[in-house]
């Protein structure tokens, strides 16, 4: 089976006036139809800069060589109105922060229509009745409001499903969700989740889900990069990660999971022993 995405000693450097600083370090990795690509790591290991570079969202400061092709294409030096159009159609994204994303003087309706709108040739009905149910399938309450409303108006975290439900509603060949949960309630990511799963499954999407989050991450992935500095120091899949890595940043990452769950199943007992009957 042939990928959907497949980078090839991917490169980024920021040109400085002394000198210039490599960011990402020749990083490799293919995705396939209906496959789920995890790429983990913390705060500047180059896991969002290696998706902007591939889809050409750098601006001239950032050097990027090496490959990227989508569906053999390569995207490397095509023009900025050719990655608009794909990125708007056949690859989606849901990018980090949800605030940047929405333009701040127009309402959300009025964005979620143009966005149909361009990529479909629906008309007004058919979009306000896809903008209701695609805002209902994010659990959002009241949608007719939340329309009419400006980006302002609304949580981060709202913004957030908002620009997943866009993105998924479109059912791309490629979707690409960078930190796409930090900004959600515990409940509502689960839910998100399964929603990515449903895309991934029924439509056979090939997706790239970027996070920091190791729990996140293992529930919708099927292989898992791990990138420390720019550099790629382990990949698998998720059993291979959890008991068999062998770069010293890996083991702690998984470390600091295995942490989180003692305290967390710790509470819990303590929890069921406080609410347990006297006898």
């Amino acid at each position: 089976m042939k990928p959907v995405l497949e980078l090839n000693q991917l490169c980024v450097s920021l040109k400085g006036r002394k000198k210039t600083k490599d960011l990402v370090k020749g990083i490799s990795f293919s995705v396939a139809p209906g496959e789920c690509l995890g790429i983990l790591g913390e705060s500047g290991s180059g896991k969002s800069m290696t998706m902007k570079a591939a889809m050409g969202l750098l601006d001239k400061n950032f050097q990027v060589s090496g490959s990227a092709k989508f569906q053999g294409d390569e995207l490397l030096g095509k023009n900025a109105e050719e990655l608009r159009k794909l990125r708007g159609g056949k690859v989606g994204m849901v990018l980090q922060n949800p605030m940047t994303s929405f333009d701040p003087l127009y309402r959300i309706g009025n964005q979620i229509s143009e966005t149909y709108a361009a990529h479909n040739q629906w008309d007004n009905e058919e979009v306000r009745e896809r903008s209701i149910n695609m805002l209902l399938k994010m659990q959002i309450r009241n949608p007719e409001e939340v329309l009419e409303k400006y980006p302002h108006q609304l949580s981060g975290g709202m913004l957030q499903r908002i620009m997943i439900g866009l993105a998924t509603s479109m059912t791309p060949e490629l979707l690409i969700a960078d930190e796409p949960t930090t900004a959600i309630d515990a409940i509502t990511q689960f839910e998100i989740l399964n929603e990515f799963l449903r895309i991934k499954e029924e439509h056979k999407v090939a997706m790239i889900f970027i996070s920091h989050d190791l729990n996140a991450i293992s529930r919708v992935a099927d292989r898992i990069v791990v990138l420390n500095q720019g550099v790629v120091v382990d990949q698998g899949e998720f059993c291979h990660i959890m008991h068999q890595a062998k770069d010293p940043y890996t083991r702690l990452l998984i470390e600091k999971r295995r942490d989180v769950m003692r305290k967390y199943r710790k509470a819990l007992e303590g929890e069921v022993s406080h609410c347990a009957p006297a006898r």
